[in-house]
């Protein structure tokens, strides 16, 4: 067991539905323990700033089922730097701070990694937060799966409309340079097709796609990650209308909205499991890890291995829309 006697608790870069949930399993947590806890606003820019307040059990009441982060978050460009590292680190020993945990994906881990090797009396440990699930050292990440269903929700929507005026649409759905989020949600919506960075996409696959469907088809549904190679939802949007001029093609980004609402009931267990665990690890002496869950069970994965990842594609995935979307 190691004597954690305060932690700092903080999200950083882009938001997840989730967060909320995650904050209050910590806070409620290392109560439980008899740890203090401080809310560091902002990420690490409150953090070299010294925005920094208490938490107790009554600040994080009623949080539970609200999207966003109630303690804010967003980039520090300072905290890349050695000098912005030193800053934080002041600030920690000032507030009595002697433990981390960090809400959030790639870039927050990365920081963590580096000022954790630079400052090793500080521990540190992770919680995957981000809608993008592309994280390794956990089957889901926080936010995910309220992302793929706000987007199953929105296309349900498109799909009636574009049946009632023989459309077909092409719906672009965030992901950067992972496609987990086109994938789940092109099975869920009953996609035509899915175009993800994970594999090179050919467009003359989607217009032979196009040209062998089922001709009666009131609507077409084309899911697009952001990144795609032909120039996102627009560029493929315009590459069909210039081959098939018959189609009424339209073009929908559904953007922040899946980043934004109320968590569904898994994020939110997700989250209290893995806060819950995120303070015991400290507790154990884990540090410089991420907490996630693998087939239902809690593990730890060294930042170094939880970040720059980016899942294969599920070839299983592809293969499913092909055959269903007949």
């Amino acid at each position: 067991m190691t004597l954690i006697k305060k932690i700092g608790l903080f999200t950083s870069g882009s938001d997840s539905p989730g967060m909320n949930a995650a904050i209050r399993a910590v806070v409620r947590t290392a109560i439980y323990y008899g740890i203090e806890v401080a809310g560091i606003r902002r990420g690490y820019e409150g953090m070299i700033n010294g925005d920094i307040i208490p938490m107790d059990t009554k600040s994080v009441s009623n949080i539970i089922q609200r999207g966003g982060t109630m303690l804010k978050t967003g980039s520090s460009e300072q905290f890349k730097t050695v000098e912005g590292r030193k800053l934080a680190y002041e600030q920690l020993k000032k507030n009595n701070i002697d433990a981390l945990i960090a809400l959030g994906g790639n870039g927050t881990f990365k920081g963590a990694k580096e000022f954790g090797e630079e400052y090793p009396d500080i521990a540190i440990v992770g919680l995957p937060c981000t809608i993008d699930n592309d994280l390794r050292g956990t089957d889901f990440t926080i936010g995910y799966d309220t992302a793929i269903n706000t987007v199953i929700e929105a296309v349900d929507k498109i799909r009636e409309t574009a049946e009632s005026h023989d459309r077909l649409f092409i719906v672009e759905v965030m992901g950067r340079d992972s496609g987990m989020i086109a994938l789940r949600t092109g099975i869920g919506v009953g996609a035509e097709a899915i175009m993800v960075p994970e594999t090179r996409s050919d467009l003359n696959a989607l217009f032979e796609r196009l040209e062998k469907g089922r001709k009666d088809k009131s609507s077409k549904i084309v899911i697009v990650a952001e990144s795609d190679e032909p120039g996102s939802a627009f560029g493929i949007g315009r590459a069909i209308q210039e081959k098939y001029p018959n189609y009424d093609t339209r073009v929908s980004v559904l953007g922040h909205i899946q980043r934004g609402g109320k968590p569904t009931c898994m994020d939110r267990v997700l989250a209290s499991r893995l806060g819950v665990a995120a303070v015991e690890g400290l507790k154990d002496g884990h540090t410089g890890e991420m907490a996630g869950l693998i087939h239902n069970d809690i593990m730890f994965t060294p930042f170094g291995q939880s970040v720059k990842h980016l899942h294969d594609v599920n070839a299983e995935f592809i293969r499913i829309v092909e055959m269903l979307s007949l």
